[in-house]
């Protein structure tokens, strides 16, 4: 069973996590004309899923440690405050970290992290933790030597002998040469250089051409699902910070009325707030999720990614962490717990489905980063 990722779950709510029924298949992406996911009701969460395709899979925490706001933009990061952050959140359970070869520095982190845990905590402890990194290449050609060359520099900055799970991405479809590439990060699969492959922001079409290709990927983020490959991750479940308490009743209407939105990820998804339905319908969300959060003792976020992990296709959620900066440990390890009821789902999905389909609007996965 394999896992997707859906971009962005919470930003859309006229599907709240974009999952559709297609052809009786779990999957995201373009509609076909199919209803949207159901809701489980009255189940806590299990902190640990394997997901696998074939004879590859791998182990990860449900609530990922979303590395993104390591690359500037969101403050500066101290390395030994961040490494010592990584350690709280490995210790509370929240052993799964998601980066990227162009998340600045945070590749090298990690390294600098798994280093002190394979010292400092014993040895079972270190097998639960798992770093998930991503390759974005440019469009060149693909051969195996240069291919083999980026993910050894991947495989160095985190001081590892084999990649726990590689995300590949590629931004130009006209370019075949992704699958010349996700060949040869099959070859290095066999080599034990990497564990699991998968895939990051490819659509639907293509995500069909390399599963006809009998390429093994095991995740993708965003794209439609077949059989194979039903599950999925979501990320943006938070929507940056935009579904918190910070957020509820103000009006960013009027200047310096309300929180500023000075990170990229909070400028993000103010579009797509924007674009699903504007900042006063989302209110009437924010709201809504607050009365759930209260009638539970826990926060709007908690209540936002419990929620996604509800939906029967969803295997983990990923939240942004600021290391060294601030701290979710509470919130994020309150999911696990939480109840949401069939009250509770109703509530939120009447709010939800008076929005627009962001899918309609946005197109399929990774369509957005595409426009020029």
């Amino acid at each position: 069973m394999a896992a997707f990722t859906v971009h962005p779950p919470f930003s859309n709510p006229n599907s709240i996590t974009k999952l559709y029924k297609i052809g009786g298949r779990t999957g995201c992406g373009r509609r076909h004309g199919a209803g949207p996911v159901r809701c489980e009701v009255g189940a806590a969460v299990n902190r640990q899923v394997r997901v696998s395709n074939g004879g590859d899979s791998v182990e990860i925490c449900r609530v990922l440690n979303g590395m993104w706001q390591t690359s500037g933009g969101w403050g500066r990061i101290d390395r030994d405050d961040a490494v010592e952050a990584m350690l709280h959140y490995a210790d509370a359970g929240l052993s799964t970290f998601d980066m990227a070869d162009h998340y600045g520095p945070a590749e090298d982190l990690y390294g600098i992290f798994i280093n002190r845990v394979r010292r400092e905590r014993p040895p079972e402890f270190l097998e639960n933790i798992k770093g998930l990194t991503k390759w974005v290449p440019p469009p060149v050609k693909m051969t195996s030597s240069y291919v083999r060359q980026c993910i050894d520099v991947s495989r160095k900055r985190m001081d590892v002998a084999s990649l726990d799970m590689l995300q590949f991405h590629w931004w130009d479809y006209s370019n075949p040469g992704y699958l010349d590439a996700l060949k040869h990060l099959t070859d290095l699969k066999e080599e034990g250089k990497i564990k699991t492959v998968a895939l990051t922001n490819f659509d639907t079409e293509r995500l069909q051409i390399i599963l006809e290709n009998e390429i093994p990927v095991v995740s993708n983020q965003g794209a439609s699902g077949r059989e194979q490959v039903p599950q999925l991750w979501s990320y943006g479940t938070v929507m940056g910070g935009l579904l918190s308490e910070k957020f509820l009743d103000t009006n960013l209407a009027i200047p310096f009325a309300g929180p500023p939105l000075n990170t990229p990820s909070l400028q993000k998804y103010k579009r797509m707030v924007d674009a699903w339905g504007g900042w006063s319908l989302f209110q009437v969300l924010l709201q809504t999720l607050k009365a759930v959060a209260s009638k539970h003792g826990v926060s709007i976020p908690t209540v936002a990614v419990k929620y996604v992990l509800d939906q029967p296709a969803v295997a983990g959620s990923m939240i942004g962490v600021r290391l060294g900066l601030s701290e979710h440990i509470k919130e994020s390890n309150a999911v696990f717990s939480l109840v949401l009821d069939e009250e509770d789902i109703s509530n939120i999905q009447e709010v939800s489905k008076r929005g627009k389909d962001l899918l309609r609007i946005i197109g399929d996965c990774g369509d957005e980063y595409r426009r020029t």
